[in-house]
């Protein structure tokens, strides 16, 4: 009896949902006149991103063979693009994590960036409202500091807590077993386990979180600035709708040395964590040092936005054919 397996996991409905979204969300840019491109998905280098796998692949030509990398993101190349004066620029299409895998995460899956000039990352935070407000139900329920929900939550300043004082109250709040992490995996497994959860508020539309000034230490390539209590942070927010995480914002890093210091630092700590060391994009170094325009930018899971349009908690209801019918 031949298996059932080579029938679509999403619905019909769904599958027609996924376009009308589309749609709507060409047309907000269309109104606010941010162009559409298309970028490469298969490149020379790769994110270097501790927590991030790349797909690679064999380019063999006549006379050699190269490594390539299915890009985990738009984001270098938009940047270049933006670097050559293209102005505002959006994204929607397919990216690549290996390894990621389950109910909310597929390893291919449907990524929406876009970038605004001259935009901070609370102006943009306002710009990802007014998008999401015009497609779904969202509304933007409130904005807190990274600080700000530590304090009331945990009792404690993450910006100035010791490593000791962490590693402490990942052992005493969430899990004894949990010893020895590192200061960014403390502060992680303290928000994913006692901060996230209480964003999941009972509405009937998609009520919006924004989290911002984030560690620091958790820059990646948003630039470093102060905050009012004089503490250096990175200019970066994310969203999370009905307690999901949606979306991962930055005023963009504009410093060409300090992209490529962070780049060696990256690559670091995967060799120090045996993880494969992939190349970094050197374009990108270069497109900073030519210059890009003062921007903020964001990318936003559609996948992830189809799911909470329809009350789905598995992502095989949204996209045609699941990693396992692939």
């Amino acid at each position: 009896m031949a298996s059932s397996n080579w029938k679509p996991t999403a619905s019909m409905m769904a599958i027609k949902k996924r376009g009308a979204l589309y749609h709507a969300i060409r047309n907000y840019f269309a109104q606010q006149d941010v162009m559409e491109v298309e970028v490469p998905m298969l490149s020379l280098s790769a994110t270097v991103d501790v927590y991030i796998d790349s797909f690679h692949s064999v380019f063999r030509a006549v006379s050699d063979t190269q490594t390539c990398y299915l890009h985990t993101s738009p984001e270098f190349a938009m940047k270049r693009l933006l670097s050559a004066g293209y102005g505002d620029i959006y994204s929607m299409g397919k990216v690549f994590r290996n390894g990621e895998s389950g109910r909310r995460h597929n390893p291919e899956f449907t990524l929406l960036e876009w970038y605004r000039v001259g935009m901070n990352e609370q102006q943009l935070m306002d710009d990802v409202t007014k998008l999401l407000a015009s497609v779904s139900s969202f509304f933007e329920v409130k904005r807190c500091s990274y600080l700000a929900l530590f304090q009331e939550m945990l009792g404690i300043n993450p910006h100035t807590a010791s490593d000791d004082e962490l590693c402490q109250l990942v052992e005493k709040r969430v899990d004894k077993q949990l010893k020895g992490l590192e200061r960014n995996d403390c502060l992680d497994v303290l928000f994913s386990n006692l901060i996230e959860p209480e964003f999941d508020v009972s509405s009937e539309g998609l009520a919006g979180v924004f989290v911002y000034d984030y560690p620091a230490s958790m820059s990646a390539l948003a630039k470093i600035k102060q905050n009012e209590e004089g503490q250096n942070v990175a200019a970066r927010f994310e969203l999370f709708v009905n307690g999901v995480e949606l979306a991962n914002g930055y005023h963009e890093l504009l410093d060409s040395d300090e992209q490529l210091k962070r780049f060696k630092d990256e690559q670091k700590k995967r060799e120090a964590r045996g993880f494969p060391v992939y190349p970094f994009d050197q374009h990108l170094v270069d497109a900073l040092e030519h210059g890009m325009p003062d921007c903020a930018g964001v990318a936003l899971g559609i996948d992830r936005l189809l799911m909470l349009m329809m009350k789905t908690a598995d992502i095989s209801d949204v996209v045609a054919f699941s990693f396992d019918r692939a």
